[in-house]
This record gives C-alpha cells, sequence and structure tokens, in this order.
C-alpha cells in the first residue's frame, strides 16, 4: 500500500504522520524542531514511524510555521528593497524600516500610471549602484514599482540588475500581488524576500533526509489557503506559505473530527490560530491575510494569528501588569529535557538572591553566519561559545562581560533565544501536561514567582509555592485564549474595524463568561459551532476554555499532529488575475505583464481576458505541480451607480482558478538544491 508521508515544522516540534489512501493516520510520531539544524528534527519525526512503512511513499508534503512565527516575532534575514515611483510618505504608511534599514531602503524615480504609462524613466544608474552598494550585506533584494502589476516593465528590469550584480534572490511586487495598493505591495515583496532563507533551510533540509532514506516521491508544501505547491514555486514565492501551518491545522481538523461547521483552534509554542468553518469550507482571506501586525498580499485561509502558545514568555508590562506573549522563549521544563544539567543551575539561582536574569539561559536559534560578522567581535565570540549548548546568562553577565553583551546583540537580531517561565511550565506544575522535565517546571515557577515579587512588586505568594503563581499564569492563559476566540468572531464578521473589535471583546468576554445573576440579558457564543481543538497545548487548557464559554469541545484523536495531516490532504490550486478597466468612455484597456491592450468594447477585452488568464492559471498550475488540471472562470465588476448611468464600467476583475492533484510520479517539477546552491543563496 501506498502512503503519503505529511511533515509539518514548527517552532516547537517536528511532526511527521502516514496517510493511506482511505486518508486514514497510519502512524505518527512527534520530535522537537532543531532550528540550528532542521534536518535533525526532520528525521527524528520520520525515523520514529516505523522504517517499515517508509518502504513506499507517493507523496511526501509539508507544512510549516516558520514562516508565519518569523513573521509575529518580527524575526527574517537582512534584505534590501528598490521602490521605483515611490515617495517617502508611502514607505512611512506601512512602516517598512521597521524590518528594512535606511540604508537598504533605495527610492529610485520610475513606475507607472494606473493606465500603464510610464510616469519616468527607470534610474538604473542609481539602481546598479545601489545594488553593488548592498549586495554583500543583504540575503535577498525585493523590488516593487509603482502600477507595477499594470505594466512590470521596471521590476524586471530590475531584477535582471540585480541578478546580474549580485545573484542574490529576487522577490518582485507584481509575482505575488494582482491588486492596487503600492505601499502593501511593496510590504509583501519585502516580507517575502525576508522569508527566503527560512524557506530554502527547510526544503533542503527535507530533501537531505528523504534523500538519505532512499525516498523518492515529490515534496509539495502547503500554501496559506490550504492548496499544494511544489518545491520551485515555493522557492521563488515563500510568502504563499505564510500560514501554511494554521492552514494545514484547518485542513487537518476538518478531516479528523469530521465536523463541517466549526471553531478550528491550533495552540502551537509560538501562537495562537483560530478559523471558522462553515459547510466544511474555512473562508478565505481576500484583503490579505493578518499575520500579527502585519497584513501581507497573499490569499489565505482566514485566520485569526496571534501572539499566544505554550512557549509565550510570561512577563510584567508596564500599566499592564501580567502579560503573556509574543515573544516566545524556551519553556524550563523543556531545556532541561534535552539539558539535564539546567536543573542545577537552577537550584543554585533559587538559593540566590533574585535578579531579573534568572531563568534566562541563551541557546542558537538560526544559522545567518553572514548576519553574526555583521554584528561584530563580541557576537562572533558569543556564537561559538553557544556551539556546545545553552549558556547561562547571569553567569556570563557577571563572569564575561563580552560574551554577555554579544548574546544579548545575538538575541536582539533573532539569531539566539532565551529561556524562561512559560505557560509549559505553569501546565507541567500543575500536572496538566508530563512529558517534559516537571522538576525543571518547578524549580523556574519558584525562581520567577521571586522575581515577580521581589524586583517588580507584584503579590508576594507563599515562599517556595510552585502551585499559587501556576496557577495564576494558567488562569491569564485561559482568560488571553476566550478573549483570543471572541476578538477573532468578531474579526471573521468583517463588520468592525480592529481597535473596536479589540474594545468590544473586553465587554462580551465579560458578559459571556462571568455572566451577571441579576442580568437583563445574555449573550451566547457560537451554539452551533463547536471548538476543535488541535495542536500539543490544546488538552491542557481547551477543556476550561470550552467549560467558560459554554461550548462543545471535540479534542480529535491525532489532533497534536494536525497539520502534519492537512498537509497531505490538499490538492494544487493556482490562480492567475487580469484587469480591464475603462479610462475613457468607450475604451477598454486590459493589463497583462508590459503590454496594456486596447479595445473598442468591453465583450472583446473580456473575451482576450478570459483566454489569457486561463492560459497563465494553467501553466502556474502545472509549474506548482498539479496534474488533471480544471481551470474555473470568474469575474467582479466595479461599477458605480450614477442617475445618468446605473452601469457606469469602473473596472473588472478576471480570475481563473486552476486545481488539479498532486502529481505523484513526476519528480522533474521538484526544485533540487544542493549545500552549495543553499549557501549561496541564503547568504
Amino acid at each position: 500500500m501506498a502512503y503519503r508521508l505529511g511533515i509539518d515544522t514548527g517552532g516547537t516540534y517536528t511532526d511527521a504522520v502516514l496517510v493511506n489512501e482511505q486518508h486514514q493516520v497510519v502512524a505518527s510520531f512527534k520530535s522537537l524542531t532543531t532550528r540550528e539544524d532542521l534536518s535533525i528534527g526532520i528525521d527524528r519525526a520520520i525515523a520514529g514511524l516505523g522504517p517499515e512503512l517508509l518502504l513506499d511513499i507517493e507523496l511526501c508534503s509539508l507544512s510549516t510555521t516558520l514562516t508565519t512565527n518569523s513573521v509575529v516575532e518580527g524575526q527574517g534575514a537582512n534584505v534590501a528593497v528598490l521602490l521605483a515611483g515611490y515617495n517617502p510618505r508611502q514607505v512611512q504608511k506601512i512602516g517598512l524600516q521597521s524590518i528594512v534599514s535606511k540604508a537598504a531602503t533605495v527610492m529610485l524615480s520610475g513606475g507607472h500610471d494606473a493606465d500603464g504609462m510610464q510616469q519616468q524613466p527607470l534610474d538604473e544608474i542609481t539602481a546598479r549602484q545601489s545594488i553593488m552598494r548592498l549586495k554583500n550585506s543583504v540575503s535577498a533584494f525585493a523590488i516593487s514599482s509603482m502600477f507595477g502589476t499594470r505594466n512590470n516593465a521596471h521590476e524586471l528590469k530590475l531584477r535582471a540588475l540585480v541578478e546580474e550584480l549580485s545573484g542574490k534572490p529576487v522577490a518582485c511586487g507584481h509575482e505575488l500581488a494582482s491588486s492596487l495598493g503600492a505601499p502593501q505591495r511593496a510590504l509583501t515583496a519585502v516580507l517575502n524576500a525576508r522569508m527566503i532563507p527560512f524557506i530554502q533551510q527547510l526544503i533542503y533540509s527535507v530533501q537531505k533526509i528523504l534523500a538519505q532514506r532512499q525516498i523518492v516521491a515529490p515534496l509539495m508544501i502547503v500554501k496559506g489557503d490550504g492548496s499544494l505547491i511544489n518545491t520551485a514555486t515555493a522557492m521563488q514565492q515563500p510568502v504563499t506559505t505564510v500560514l501554511s501551518g494554521p492552514a494545514a491545522s484547518v485542513v487537518g481538523a476538518c478531516a479528523l473530527s469530521g465536523v463541517k461547521n466549526a471553531l478550528v483552534v491550533d495552540m502551537g509554542g509560538t501562537t495562537t490560530d483560530i478559523a471558522i468553518v462553515t459547510n466544511g469550507q474555512p473562508q478565505l482571506s481576500s484583503d490579505g491575510a493578518k499575520v500579527g501586525s502585519w497584513r501581507p498580499m497573499v490569499e489565505a485561509v482566514k485566520v485569526f494569528c496571534s501572539g499566544l502558545g505554550g512557549d509565550s514568555e510570561v512577563r510584567i508590562s508596564p500599566g499592564k501588569g501580567l502579560e503573556i506573549g509574543p515573544r516566545r522563549v524556551i519553556p524550563l521544563c523543556l531545556l532541561a529535557q534535552q539539558y539535564p544539567d539546567i536543573v542545577n543551575k537552577l537550584k543554585v539561582q533559587l538559593a540566590s538572591y533574585p535578579n531579573a536574569r534568572n531563568n534566562k539561559f541563551v541557546l542558537r536559534l538560526s544559522t545567518d553566519e553572514l548576519l553574526v560578522e555583521q554584528l561584530g567581535e563580541e557576537a562572533v565570540y558569543a556564537w561559538k561559545q553557544l556551539e556546545n549548548g545553552p549558556v547561562e546568562l547571569e553567569w556570563a553577565s557577571e563572569q564575561n562581560r563580552q560574551l554577555g553583551r554579544g548574546l544579548a546583540k545575538l538575541q536582539r537580531a533573532g539569531l539566539a533565544i532565551y529561556s524562561g517561565f512559560t505557560p509549559t511550565d505553569a501546565a507541567h506544575v500543575l500536572a496538566k501536561s508530563d512529558h517534559l522535565h516537571t522538576e525543571a517546571a518547578i524549580l523556574a515557577a519558584k525562581i520567577w514567582s521571586r522575581q515577580m515579587s521581589s524586583l517588580y512588586g507584584l503579590r508576594a505568594w507563599k515562599k517556595d509555592d510552585a502551585i499559587e503563581p501556576s496557577q495564576q499564569v494558567y488562569d491569564l492563559v485561559i482568560s488571553k485564549i476566550s478573549a483570543t476566540l471572541i476578538e477573532a468572531s468578531l474579526n471573521q464578521l468583517g463588520v468592525l474595524a480592529q481597535a473596536q473589535a479589540s474594545k468590544l471583546t473586553a465587554l462580551l468576554a465579560e458578559l459571556i463568561i462571568n455572566p451577571q445573576q441579576q442580568a437583563l440579558f445574555s449573550i451566547a457564543f457560537a451554539n452551533d459551532y463547536p471548538i476543535v481543538a488541535v495542536g500539543a497545548p490544546a488538552s491542557s487548557y481547551y477543556p476550561t476554555v470550552a467549560a467558560g464559554l459554554n461550548q462543545k469541545l471535540i479534542l480529535p484523536e491525532h489532533g497534536e499532529v494536525a497539520n502534519a495531516v492537512g498537509a497531505v490532504m490538499g490538492s494544487v490550486v493556482q490562480r492567475a488575475h487580469l484587469t480591464i478597466s475603462q479610462p475613457s468612455f468607450g475604451l477598454f484597456r486590459l493589463y497583462h505583464q508590459q503590454q496594456p491592450q486596447s479595445f473598442d468594447t468591453f465583450a472583446a477585452a473580456l473575451s482576450c481576458a478570459q483566454v489569457l488568464v486561463k492560459d497563465s492559471a494553467l501553466k502556474l498550475a502545472k509549474a506548482a505541480g498539479a496534474v488533471s488540471v480544471e481551470v474555473v472562470l470568474s469575474q467582479s465588476a466595479n461599477q458605480i451607480v450614477h442617475e445618468f448611468d446605473p452601469k457606469l464600467f469602473i473596472d473588472c476583475q478576471v480570475t481563473a482558478t486552476a486545481t488539479g492533484r498532486a502529481d505523484c510520479r513526476n519528480l522533474d517539477l521538484q526544485q533540487e538544491l544542493q549545500p552549495q546552491q543553499l549557501h549561496e543563496l541564503t547568504y
């Protein structure tokens, strides 16, 4: 019997499953994600499935939360962005320089107008000089030109220059988004470029393991809309894998639970992702997926993604008191599971006077050697010290100041990660979880409670009591999850702005979770939509959450590996879009690549658009690894109601959706990476 191998690489765990032809889970295994070398964790997860079951694999499919987590946590590779025809106000509007330095943001004359006509000639001289200046300090380039979706000529010229002068990967806005809205399209290109090293490393790691295990099968990756693409397409457009993990979890949760209407909640180590499924179909986001505080222009399952997970840092927020997330840290119970000598160091910390560096150990997180070197000698020195495992921050700060400063630089750059007290630790103290090092969790809870009391003035718990402070953290997590469910539901309705939804959430949470006995009215929360909770921490929290919301809860079998199950359930889906506008009465213009075409009638423009867009979607689907492709056309017209002409035509978008099965036989479309290629592309 042929099996499909599903792999999900998350921030904390890497999961592997085998699914048979009847879509039943035959085997599953979880292993810790090894961020310094992803192939180690992937190999352990696959090995746990049993070698006898790996002899007949017809397809491998991969989902990941690494790209999602990188956006939420503000991490990513150093990139440069070339902007043709933009002005400084547009760059400021989207906060681009919070993720790209001012020196790496290059403003060029050029761009086109809304009719696809050139506004100014492209400044190729400045572009060349900038590429040469930046090529050795960035991992990739992002390119966006004004109205690049109406005419992509300047973006193509800039891409050719980057490839000629630097050989670095390039992300062009017109290839990632078809909608107008130049600033958001530029942001999408930048986020795409920042993710290229993540997806490259992940693809190479999986290919390396498959080759070592002599598994010969096409490798696909889940997109944010739950569909599949092959590795070659994912390498070009990694931003489409934003929300890959959440999308796969929605598909997997529906398959495992068998329900048609549900609130699907996936709680991982870094984020909690919520999607509403109606009649078996999750809603797609048409205006871009919201990931953390960003909204790149990618079509994805409409997921509310918040920085609340089992590994979220429990911290003090000025003016707000105790807070959880969004920064991820390593739970002490997990760290001690990997490095048992941590327990003795925690005991020494507990016997000493509390300080802000207690509970903090530093580990490697990424492998960007170029960025390490750019941070200076202290960072390089600290990086070498982390080669053999975690370093205690308190010891480094007291005994080796150079090391302490270097560790701080690595952590701020996203190359290293701290440990800390987390909800996962609290759950182990309260015996709601027991799969990691409980003694370390108890020590961490005692140390943390002393920090909070002595350093930050929180309530004084009983000395050496781990239970009460852990219960307070657990209760806060329950409150946060419940409020997140309510806020996500308000956002899904689309009737309230983000700020309004956030304000209303607190009131609704109070009325639903803590109803007053003498209330004149009551509010019920989604009675017909059970909560389907998946992810490793789900069983620790969601029984309490569901009881508070008076909701039915489903914890499906194999729910802890729902992402990996969903990874092998999807089809290949690719969409192409073309726009027809009416710049003047009786003139219809079709925008396609560098050649806007004019027509006397809308019918003629529509006929041409349908042929072109169908061909584009078909080519995209086949290039993404699909067979037996079917194409469906649709269109949406933008009209203005006017007393003189009630059908005044403004523009029309023609869409072709191509759907097909993943080709389980053809390996030609799979992009193969060699180690030296990975090095060149990443660094």
